[in-house]
């Protein structure tokens, strides 16, 4: 029989033994071939360079921050912060929550009601500056189209004409509510939407409205989808004050049913509908209580006394000063406010906090710097003064430099001149 021929095959003890390099100086050789080693020394000399330049922490708020999104909130059942004594988080539960070094914090998504204002517009350009995606809610009473124009090729960008006394649903992180008449001259020439703004069918609805209605809707959209809400009030919840500056524990003066009272009482109603939304259904709110502001983009014939002596002396016309013009207001600039709104928005505080700046003039002061400023020839014209306007208002802001550590930086004699350059272009385009 055929003999197949097998190879013999080799027992444990005679097959080849590899060796092996033991595993340090195998990694050894494979960083030292090809210049590998100098590769990752670059790299962690790159990371490492990254966790230098960034700020070392970024903050973050309380469990329902508006940095969560909305759908991650969406999907835990949101709501808003913690139970009504819950003002301040700890700062041992704010350190846990942090953002590791070097990592930024992700774009909110914001809605702005009243965003094609004065204010609002220029809260709109800080907050697209910084990476936040708005959307802007106005019905254009006030604000006007032309203030966020450029930003209508931006796609973090969205403009609704709508009215906020109907309710509207987005699904947001912040909301400002913003939407209010706030000049004597419109909420006078329609009160009760003032007052609601927050349909009879009479122009008087206009401004009661806003004020109540408005604000009730912004506060059911922010229990809806979890926002965070901030309230813009007013230092005229102080009235005719009797207590000189004035402090955010003051519960004020008011004539309830004065004409200016739809615009006092309406922002008094606002606040406690947004404390009651914090207490009864955990909304998280933020409230501020905003003095005199100027600044471009105001409109040049609403009746607050900076607009009006700045387009009557640019006009050529007498500076009209009600009463003996020794009645005194405090007046910031609107850089300054936008960034006390986003710093209050940004904090663990409620408030109120009052926003405004400490330093004091009389009206004839007011005129004067104003001709200072434009024409020193230009003349004043006292009429009667109106009604329940108030003798005196300064803030005093302790509060806002102890818990938010914000004050206003622009003096008025600094902030005029850049208000009358945007005053003068536009009313040499109103003579065009």
């Amino acid at each position: 029989m055929k003999q197949l021929n097998r190879q013999p095959t080799l027992s444990k003890q005679h097959r080849p033994h590899h060796h092996r390099l033991p595993l340090p100086r195998s990694l050894a050789s494979y960083l030292l071939r090809e210049h590998r080693l100098l590769f990752v020394l670059l790299g962690f000399l790159l990371a490492s360079s990254c966790f230098l330049i960034y700020p070392s922490f970024t903050p973050l708020s309380s469990s329902s921050s508006p940095r969560d999104t909305v759908a991650a909130r969406i999907r835990r059942g949101g709501g808003g912060g913690g139970g009504a004594s819950s003002v301040v988080v700890s700062a041992a539960a704010a350190a846990s929550r942090r953002l590791p070094v070097g990592v930024r914090k992700p774009p909110l998504r914001v809605v702005v009601t009243g965003g094609a204002g004065f204010v609002g517009s220029h809260l709109v350009d800080e907050l697209l500056a910084r990476g936040d995606s708005v959307i802007v809610v106005d019905n254009f009473f006030t604000g006007r189209k032309e203030n966020v124009a450029r930003h209508l090729a931006d796609p973090r960008f969205e403009l609704i004409r709508h009215d906020v006394v109907e309710p509207i649903l987005l699904e947001v992180d912040q909301i400002y509510h913003l939407a209010c008449p706030a000049s004597p001259v419109h909420y006078k020439f329609n009160p009760i939407k003032t007052i609601i703004s927050f349909p009879l069918q009479t122009l008087l609805h206009i401004f009661y409205k806003t004020n109540v209605m408005g604000t009730l809707n912004m506060l059911g959209l922010a229990k809806r989808v979890g926002a965070r809400f901030l309230l813009t009030s007013t230092s005229e919840v102080y009235g005719d004050p009797l207590e000189h500056p004035q402090k955010e524990s003051y519960w004020g003066h008011v004539n309830p049913i004065g004409v200016r009272s739809c615009y006092d009482e309406g922002k008094r109603t606002a606040e406690t509908l947004t404390m009651d939304y914090h207490r009864g259904a955990g909304v998280e709110v933020r409230i501020a209580r905003i003095f005199n502001t100027y600044g471009p983009r105001m409109c040049l014939d609403d009746g607050r006394v900076v607009s009006n002596f700045v387009a009557q002396t640019l006009r050529k016309q007498p500076m009209t000063v009600y009463g003996d013009g020794k009645q005194t207001r405090s007046f910031q600039y609107v850089s300054d406010l936008v960034d006390g709104l986003i710093t209050l928005m940004e904090s663990e505080h409620i408030g109120p906090f009052n926003l405004g700046n400490p330093g004091e003039f009389t009206m004839l002061e007011l005129a004067q710097v104003v001709k200072e400023t434009i024409d020193p020839s230009a003349r004043v014209e006292f009429k009667p003064n109106t009604a329940d306007d108030p003798h005196m208002r300064k803030p005093d802001i302790s509060k806002a430099k102890s818990l938010l550590h914000w004050e206003p930086k622009i003096s008025l004699k600094q902030g005029l001149p850049r208000m009358v350059s945007d005053f003068q272009k536009r009313i040499m385009d109103e003579k065009r």
